[in-house]
């Protein structure tokens, strides 16, 4: 049976002492790009935290979430928030992308790393389903909010998947940017409902796919549609770049 397992782990607690459970990191030994979004490009390192809230069925990162597919054992490690500032201060690249699965389950945690991140000069993108709002400690200066609700044909039940009052509080924030993956101009259309309804902006649009051949194909079904709402249009650079290894 798929579970997302997001009540099993109780992360209430802002101590210290608990560590944070965490799928994989990257962008020191080897140099990456930000793939995605309003940093497309820049140089960044990754901490890529486990375990989600969602099951979307087109989530190209299961290995967070998915236990029948993936041992949680072998997929993730318990790193403290000190273990993980060390690494990210060993490199002297700027940016710092927590995601995940679903960052914000682990968000109690987070901020004294999220703090320490911001001392030693780093910027911090935090990528969020949009599900949970964020505690005011990460809501500060130097952080940037991706959130990335998904709609229907990315596999997840909106019931579910959009929550008013997450997303009006990252609307609140002025410190996020929303961006949608999308396969073609019917998810546009659903997206802009989104966007009035919950007063979401900046829009981002994504297309959909794992292969730079998709990718090409789905950027060319939407540009123009995007383009004549006057959004911003994202590629997936890692995708393009790196053939969307792991650790790239």
């Amino acid at each position: 049976m798929t579970t997302s397992e997001p009540t099993g782990i109780h992360l209430a607690t802002r101590d210290t002492a608990f560590p944070l459970i965490v799928a994989e990191c990257f962008g020191v030994e080897v140099p990456t790009f930000q793939g995605e979004g309003p940093s497309c490009g820049h140089p960044a390192l990754f901490i890529r935290l486990s375990r989600c809230n969602l099951t979307c069925t087109k989530c190209d990162t299961k290995y967070t979430w998915d236990w029948s597919q993936f041992d949680p054992r072998k997929e993730s490690t318990k790193q403290t928030a000190a273990d993980l500032l060390a690494w990210a201060t060993s490199s002297p690249v700027e940016l710092v992308v927590i995601t995940g699965g679903e960052p914000l389950l682990q968000q109690a945690r987070l901020v004294p790393l999220v703090q320490g991140l911001l001392t030693a000069g780093k910027r911090v993108e935090l990528e969020t389903n949009g599900t949970l709002a964020p505690v005011p400690e990460l809501m500060v200066d130097g952080v940037r909010f991706n959130v990335s609700p998904k709609i229907a044909s990315f596999g997840m039940d909106e019931a579910l998947s959009v929550v008013p009052a997450a997303l009006k509080a990252f609307v609140a924030s002025g410190q996020a940017a929303f961006k949608f993956v999308a396969s073609s101009v019917a998810d546009l259309d659903r997206i802009a409902e989104l966007a009035h309804t919950h007063r979401l902006a900046p829009v981002w649009v994504m297309p959909e796919g794992t292969t730079a051949d998709a990718i090409t194909a789905t950027t060319r079904v939407l540009a123009n549609a995007v383009a004549a709402r006057h959004w911003y249009f994202t590629t997936r650079l890692h995708v393009m770049a790196f053939a969307d290894a792991r650790g790239r």
